[in-house]
């Protein structure tokens, strides 16, 4: 913390007023050029119930950033993270969000991973015309021009794992198991209407959700598996975040549910999750992403070598966020040597069409649409914590910002790039400004 920003904070000055003079003042992108370094903004919740999954997040930015830094930096500067804590508390992640940018100067902003805190921020990157970058998979139904959304949207992890069960498990009944927010209620409504598009029965679909934190899962556990009692095979898609996953996999291996009956695929499950309990009840169970620690590729066996070394534990496991925050710092690290600055608008322009390695072997685009291009990978849960992929597309998708399935996107696209320049235009109307 620079020495101006702790006496600020010291005095009490508040962060508003100030946020106001530099907006008035036009001073963010100069500013942060104007430094001795570049500042970079990491908002992700070190504590409460999200910590369990977004405190790695951190930590792979500062790795990526001292990396960076021995490289020479950027642009003939050191690199300097600034990492705020937002607690898990939605509202705060705004606050945060206007400190890192009004008060830091930061450059970008690395950050967020539930959807209520994205939709928390994205008023403060809109005003301040600032850059988020998003690594975290979530619910589509969205393109802004000032966030770049590098986790999976629904047809680049959601739709292909329903795919997967229905072709391979041959899955008639479904359990939409979901924390009670909005990735979670998006998810399940375009699974939902995909589900009854391929002729699943209203009757056949069960939809259940639990607030963040939730630790009491034996009567809902025990509801599950008398839904899938009834002669059909049935699986469990779970968007359960957090913590929540603990017990929700306990319970489950309390009860005795086996992949082979109810087999589970999870969104939000990965490597680290998994480290906190005993998998080997839950072996044989799925998750879907686009990258797990165990792909074969010279450039992930680098990556883990490298992240071994930065936090001095051999067995500190990696996942699929790291990924999409390693793909979307390499983005903007190109994209602002592209632009010759770290000017937002420029950056922003220079963004699209950037592609990076990704850490399967392949490379990532970002679109048009401010998301990027990544393969699909299904994997099942080993008996040491770790996934053996047992699919996976033949090469990467390019993301459905809007969903096809829901009667108000369908005819939504997004595209950032001149002289479109919008996130809703209706091919049908031939407007800019979402389904009317």
């Amino acid at each position: 913390m620079s020495t101006v920003r702790s006496w600020l904070r010291g005095a009490g000055i508040a962060a508003t007023a100030l946020a106001a003079f530099l907006g008035s003042a036009g001073l963010g992108a100069s500013q942060a050029q104007a430094q001795g370094t570049i500042k970079v903004g990491i908002l992700h919740s070190l504590s409460g119930t999200m910590a369990i999954s977004e405190t790695t997040l951190k930590d792979v930015m500062l790795m990526l950033i001292e990396e960076q830094n021995k490289k020479g930096g950027l642009l003939g500067k050191k690199l300097e993270a600034v990492v705020v804590d937002p607690a898990s508390n939605w509202p705060l992640f705004a606050e945060k969000a206007k400190e890192l940018i009004n008060v830091d100067h930061v450059a970008a902003v690395f950050g967020c991973w539930t959807s209520v805190s994205r939709k928390s921020v994205l008023p403060v990157f809109k005003e301040t015309d600032n850059i988020l970058f998003y690594p975290v998979q979530y619910e589509g139904e969205e393109s802004e021009r000032n966030v770049f959304y590098t986790g999976a949207a629904p047809n680049q992890q959601a739709i292909p794992a329903v795919d997967y069960l229905m072709a391979n498990d041959k899955v008639k009944r479904w359990v939409l198991a979901g924390t009670d927010y909005v990735y979670p209620r998006t998810t399940n409504k375009i699974l939902e209407a995909y589900l009854k598009s391929k002729g699943v029965a209203a009757e056949d679909i069960m939809i259940n959700y639990t607030p963040f934190g939730h630790s009491d899962w034996q009567n809902i556990v025990a509801e599950i598996k008398k839904f899938g009692s009834a002669g059909k095979k049935t699986a469990v898609v779970s968007t359960i975040n957090g913590d929540a996953n603990v017990p929700f996999y306990k319970e489950l291996g309390n009860q005795g549910i086996k992949a082979t009956d109810i087999p589970v695929v999870a969104f939000s499950v990965g490597e680290e999750e998994l480290a906190g309990i005993d998998t080997k009840p839950l072996v044989g169970h799925l998750a879907a992403w686009n990258y797990f620690e165990s792909v074969k590729s010279p450039v992930n066996t680098a990556f883990i070598k490298t992240w071994h070394d930065f936090t001095k534990k051999p067995n500190r496991t990696t996942n699929d966020p790291m990924e999409a925050a390693y793909i979307g710092f390499n983005m903007w690290i190109k994209a602002v040597q592209k632009a010759g600055t770290v000017d937002q608008d420029k950056v922003i322009d220079a963004l699209v069409g950037v592609a990076v390695p990704n850490l399967t072997g392949g490379l990532s685009t970002m679109m048009p649409n401010h998301h990027i291009t990544k393969p699909v990978l299904i994997g099942e849960v080993k008996a040491d914590g770790q996934f053996n992929v047992v699919w996976s597309t033949p090469g990467t998708v390019v993301a459905n910002e809007w969903s096809p399935y829901l009667e108000g996107s369908k005819d939504l696209i997004a595209d950032w790039r001149a002289p479109m320049s919008c996130g809703n235009f209706n091919v049908k109307t031939g407007k800019c400004g979402g389904a009317n």
